[in-house]
């Protein structure tokens, strides 16, 4: 059971994996988007005046001077323009000696807000938090630039996998932050992922799933994928199915077909197994040799032998199925079952040959022996147990002794029954049989006297 809950687990982090970052940088105007200074100062002391009215905090915030205000927008303007160095000489210039001085703490927050942005751009990610934590540095800046900055600052933190750093920064930004959005609980969902607390991971991404769910929204398909896989990992396998269920509903994908399949076969559920497979196969999902054998084997033990035989024969056509000994046994054994032997024999005939033991030999014997060809019968017998790696030598030589007696060697049948008799577990069948063989003679030379 453990194996295979670890095969399952396996199968959920592959698919995992490719989207556990990507679900990572959600938000934030400052670190995504270029704003002007103009429109930054106007959204900040707006959010900054709904700050106040819900009493959180009271701050106040100096003015942004035109003449600064003139600066930021022509450093803002080539930034915008990709002139990343020119406006970089604008801002050096603005806090070189005196002219820092001059700058009240909410123009030297803009600053450095703008600086961040110039290093971001560069992909200079060690920079850019540097001078977002001199922004937020700043004594009575608007709360709501606090707020977004501290946001971007855990974002930076991520993206150089500085991820408990990342978590510290983000709680902050939980305190100050009036309604943290679902995608803020996914991020921070990701930075405990991340340092292994899946307790915590799986309940702030259960917390952004819950919240979307409520306001009517599809919650986002890495979301799924995140507390799907720290399911697993807690082996809350009812949990892990019903995410997978909903996964299938709205982002309908081959794995989440497959997985929700082998979840139901742990739970010995081989019908919604099977059910969930055969929609895969009819979507035409199985595309993979494990998944055409483990689907025949589930119609076999489903009794359904004929479909289990065509599935892995139209695997072989398809040239999907694995060109192994025991997968043309598989097919061999279900196309007998289903008591298709014309079809059975070529594919117990291959798997014989590919097979380095007899035991696929003597089972070949017997598909001949059905199918009335007895000389095939016993020279595949004969070779079987001549390799040796047969699992019941004394059944292989009753097979063996039928169909000597049916080619009417009636002698070699003898033998053959007396050495299965050797062995206590066949020996009451083969003493009736060479009974049988004895009476079956005698009737013969009484049918030739006769016809004398």
């Amino acid at each position: 059971m453990r194996e295979a809950v670890l095969r399952v687990r396996a199968l959920c982090l592959t698919s995992f994996k490719a989207v556990a970052v990507s679900a990572m940088f959600l938000g934030g105007a400052v670190l995504l988007d270029p704003v002007t200074p103009g429109s930054l100062v106007s959204s900040a002391n707006a959010q900054d005046d709904k700050a106040k009215q819900d009493k959180r905090e009271t701050r106040r915030t100096p003015a942004l001077r035109n003449k600064v205000y003139e600066r930021l927008a022509e450093a803002q303007g080539l930034a915008e323009a990709k002139d990343y160095a020119g406006a970089a000489a604008i801002l050096n210039d603005m806090i070189a000696e005196d002219g820092k001085r001059a700058l009240n703490s909410y123009e030297l927050a803009n600053v450095y807000n703008l600086f961040a942005f110039l290093s971001y751009a560069t992909e200079d990610y060690a920079q850019s938090l540097r001078y977002y934590e001199q922004v937020i540095a700043q004594p009575d800046i608007p709360l709501a630039m606090e707020i977004n900055t501290r946001f971007t600052i855990a974002q930076l933190y991520f993206v150089q996998e500085k991820w408990q750093q990342g978590i510290d920064a983000l709680l902050v930004w939980f305190d100050l932050s009036e309604k943290p959005n679902a995608g803020a609980y996914v991020l921070l969902a990701q930075g405990y992922y991340q340092v292994k607390n899946f307790d915590l991971a799986l309940k702030n991404v259960e917390t952004a799933i819950d919240m979307h769910e409520a306001e009517g929204k599809l919650p986002k398909e890495q979301w799924y994928n995140l507390a799907r896989f720290l399911y697993f990992d807690k082996e809350d396998f009812d949990s892990a199915l019903d995410v997978l269920n909903t996964l299938i509903i709205y982002y309908p994908k081959k794995q989440y077909w497959v997985q929700a399949s082998h979840l139901y076969g742990e739970k010995k559920e081989e019908q919604k197994q099977l059910a969930l497979m055969e929609a895969a196969y009819e979507q035409g999902f199985l595309d993979r040799s494990s998944e055409l054998v483990t689907m025949s084997y589930l119609y076999l033990n489903a009794e359904v032998p004929y479909f289990a035989a065509s599935v892995i024969e139209k695997g072989f056509d398809d040239e999907l199925v694995d060109d192994k000994s025991k997968n043309y046994e598989l097919a061999g054994s279900a196309w007998a079952q289903a008591r298709e032997v014309a079809k059975s024999i070529p594919m117990m005939e291959k798997a014989a040959a590919k097979s380095d033991e007899g035991e696929l030999y003597v089972r070949l014997g017997n598909v001949y022996l059905d199918g009335d060809q007895f000389a095939k019968a016993a020279d595949s017998v004969s070779k079987g147990l001549k390799k040796g790696g047969v699992k019941r030598p004394d059944q292989a030589r009753l097979v063996l002794g039928m169909a000597y007696f049916n080619l009417g060697e009636y002698n070699k049948a003898r033998k053959a029954f007396r050495d299965a008799g050797k062995d206590e577990r066949s020996e009451k069948y083969a003493k009736q049989w060479i009974s049988y063989v004895t009476s079956e003679e005698e009737r013969q030379r009484e049918l030739e006297k006769d016809l004398m």
